[in-house]
């Protein structure tokens, strides 16, 4: 146990070791993305099954999730962590021995299982080692593996795809989360609640252990613009992809590498900004972080149609740039939202509940149902669903606002 870790030298290790594995985290939840339609030909399969096989990740990720939640709140977190890096980059490289649809199906789950034990916890954990002043900019820097995993994801999946196979990119991107566990495992646990001057209380289940989340408003109104959010996000991020490939004629490695430069910059230039504006505002009101990620949201929905009505490619990835850079502004303020009105000695559950919500609701139906709207009409139109869930996102968001001051000095009183 660490006694006094708030803002350490060590802390900032800490973020480097729960990055780095946060990077794996996208890297191979993506991955499968980027060689989608290498899969659809070889397995010979329509969108409708090949959407799912983003949606089964999601349906056992946020399946796990309650559990790893109710785990982590009582057991030594970076173990909970460390298992599941361990877990999912097996069933990573396990998939580039799948040879039918129901393997690769089954893989794709346990991927989901072992990154939901990491989700949980390591928000929290990393909450932990810093003061509440800036914990915006930390967790900003934390997500920046979103956009920088996930671009990863789709280049190494692109290229490997391309010129080796997809068997061959899963086989790859699997292997480096096997060397991180070790450094994770190792990590030293704080005590909870430190950085907030909260003591460490025991955690004895109840059958109300997640109900008591659903008194709190801003918890619900946050989690339902989250939702909204990775409705559309994850949507947008399974299939633009082909999208480049079907409406624009942009091969797997050319698409992928465009897209991935776009998302790597757009989203870090985007998260940091974020954590750095939710800061800067939060300072001035207890709605700051709120209005960072709603603004954010209503400036990205024009951006998302002109992205997908283009003509041109050159308008479309641009469109898609400066649209990704909005919507990348609400990931920190956001997670940052969950910690600030939820007890230390409950946040592994608060995000496990988020989680639960937010995929269940969110990316994992999107996929099935935008690829059922493009076997009926055409993959522009089902994806022009998605600008109608960023703006739904934007009006929770400003709604959470509304309670956001009550709920946080009810927390911490």
């Amino acid at each position: 146990m660490v006694d006094k870790p708030v803002n350490s030298r060590y802390g900032y290790y800490v973020l480097f070791v729960l990055f780095s594995a946060n990077l794996l985290n996208y890297i191979d939840r993506q991955v499968i993305y980027a060689v989608f339609p290498l899969i659809r030909d070889d397995l010979q399969i329509s969108d409708t099954a090949l959407g799912t096989l983003g949606s089964v990740f999601m349906i056992s990720y946020m399946l796990s999730a309650p559990l790893f939640g109710w785990i982590g709140d009582r057991v030594r977190r970076v173990r909970v962590a460390s298992a599941g890096l361990l877990a999912w980059s097996m069933a990573t490289a396990g998939a580039g021995f799948s040879f039918g649809y129901g393997s690769l199906l089954a893989a794709r789950a346990m991927v989901g299982i072992g990154e939901a034990s990491f989700g949980t916890v390591s928000p929290g954990l990393l909450a932990d080692f810093f003061s509440r002043a800036v914990r915006g900019k930390i967790l900003a820097l934390f997500y920046l593996a979103i956009p920088v995993g996930s671009a990863l994801g789709y280049l190494f999946g692109g290229l490997i795809g391309h010129n080796f196979g997809w068997h061959a990119a899963f086989l790859v991107v699997g292997i480096p989360g096997l060397l991180v566990a070790l450094p994770l495992w190792k990590l030293r646990e704080p005590l909870r609640g430190v950085s907030d001057a909260a003591p460490e209380t025991p955690n004895v289940f109840s059958p109300r252990s997640y109900r008591q989340f659903l008194s709190n408003r801003s918890f619900i109104f946050n989690t339902l613009s989250m939702t909204a959010m990775t409705f559309a996000l994850g949507g947008l991020a399974q299939w633009f992809p082909t999208f480049l490939f079907r409406m624009h004629g942009l091969d797997v490695a050319t698409g992928n590498i465009m897209f991935g430069l776009i998302t790597i910059v757009a989203g870090i230039s985007g998260t940091i900004t974020g954590g750095w504006l939710g800061d800067y505002f939060q300072k001035k009101s207890v709605r700051g972080y709120l209005f960072v990620a709603g603004w954010g949201f209503l400036t990205a929905v024009p951006l998302v149609v002109v992205a997908l009505a283009a003509d041109s490619v050159t308008v479309c990835l641009t469109a898609a740039f400066i649209a990704e850079f909005f919507l990348f502004l609400s990931t920190g303020p956001q997670n940052t939202t969950i910690i600030n009105v939820t007890a230390p000695e409950v946040r592994a559950m608060a995000f496990a509940l988020n989680i639960f919500v937010i995929h269940a609701l969110g990316d994992a139906v999107s996929p099935v149902i935008i690829g059922a709207l493009s076997d009926a009409s055409d993959l522009r139109n089902a994806l022009l669903i998605t600008p109608a869930a960023v703006l739904l996102a934007a009006a929770f968001s400003f709604f959470c606002a509304r309670f956001i001051s009550g709920d946080t000095a009810t927390v911490f009183r």
